[in-house]
């Protein structure tokens, strides 16, 4: 078959979530055989056409210049460029800036459309964006011919708000068992007596609650806080929290052998994410060996169940920093998560998941 893959900034990952993702899958999808186009901003530090047998097409990208609404153009050069394509599958990876140009979609390719979360909820966006966002959505399940749910939870909402079908295939991940800990030099802590997080810096992460939280603990084990903090709330957390020595904004880390080796030797490890699916930042940490405190909600409880700590409230946090963690409970909820990662999110498990439904979108299209 021959594949698109749109909706991200491209490979290999400098952003976020769907990038790795894109990353992963696309390398697996070659190797069985496939050929595999992944859409990149122009901006992109990888300048190269190829990376990994996968092709690597640039198309122009305005959001250095324009901001938020440079995504929607961005999107309608790669959909532009998709049609003098022969593709088989196109993949969209969400739809908050693509959905617009529904109607121009190649009318060969089988569309399929990863729908990610429920964006219009996102707590950063205004009310009329969040009623756009509604619009969106509802515009990507009708130029879809066939949906992809992350989460059980998404697959859910489709069905019982769209009375619409979909396909759940979550994330994946690989178990880390390669840990070094001359990886810490660099960061200034030492293994076991320092907490983190990893997160885009954006209210519906909870990173403010976590980190009010950590300054009501009055604990002086450093806290790192892993993320781009070049946005207008990264930079307010920042300001606030800037008379606090044990915080450290580290800025975004995307070599994953030093991020494994974070994970893997924290105390605590903090999951804020609180709108979307299946986190590829929580699957990560799981297969790192992290002891996970998680914010309270369907979509992480789903996937954590009982091996995790659950927070909703900063004075949640301040309780679970200050509470000591017996060796027997920590030992028990990692090799549970652990558990899960082999059983049901190895990336050999998501990305035959994959090819056997575009295998059978292709087949019942053509």
């Amino acid at each position: 078959m021959k594949i698109g893959i749109l909706g991200t900034r491209g490979i290999p990952n400098h952003y976020g979530g769907f990038e790795q993702f894109t990353e992963f899958l696309s390398d697996g999808l070659v190797k069985k055989g496939h050929e595999v186009v992944v859409y990149n901003s122009s901006d992109h530090p990888y300048q190269e056409k190829m990376w990994n047998g996968v092709c690597i097409q640039h198309c122009k990208d305005w959001e250095g210049k324009l901001g938020t609404v440079g995504q929607f153009f961005y999107d309608l050069n790669c959909i532009r460029n998709a049609r003098k394509q022969n593709f088989d599958i196109l993949l969209q990876l969400g739809y908050t800036s693509s959905s617009v140009w529904k109607n121009l979609l190649p009318k060969k390719a089988v569309i399929v459309t990863n729908m990610d979360g429920l964006e219009w909820k996102r707590s950063k966006f205004s009310k009329p964006v969040q009623q756009f966002l509604k619009k969106a959505e509802k515009w990507a399940i009708e130029s879809s011919d066939h949906l992809i749910a992350d989460s059980k939870g998404i697959q859910q909402y489709l069905n019982q708000s769209h009375a619409t079908e979909s396909t759940y295939i979550a994330y994946g991940s690989h178990l880390f068992s390669d840990s070094n800990e001359s990886y810490l030099e660099g960061y200034g802590v030492e293994k076991s007596n320092y907490n983190m997080l990893i997160a885009r810096m954006e209210p519906e992460n909870n990173v403010e609650v976590i980190l009010d939280g950590v300054v009501q603990s009055k604990n002086s084990s450093p806290f790192l806080v892993v993320g781009n903090t070049n946005n207008r709330f990264g930079q307010y957390l920042i300001d606030k929290f800037k008379d606090n020595e044990n915080i450290q904004f580290i800025g975004g880390v995307y070599d994953l052998s030093a991020l494994n080796n974070l994970r893997f030797f924290s105390k605590l490890y903090f999951h804020g994410h609180s709108v979307g699916g299946t986190n590829p930042s929580l699957l990560e940490a799981m297969a790192s060996s992290a002891f996970i405190v998680s914010h309270k909600n369907e979509f992480n409880s789903a996937v954590l169940e009982a091996s995790a700590i659950y927070f909703s409230t900063s004075d949640d946090i301040s309780r679970i920093i200050n509470q000591p963690i017996m060796p027997e409970k920590r030992k028990s909820f990692i090799q549970l998560n652990r558990n899960k990662i082999e059983e049901l999110y190895t990336w050999k498990k998501i990305i035959q998941s994959y090819e056997d439904l575009f295998l059978k979108l292709a087949a019942s299209k053509h």
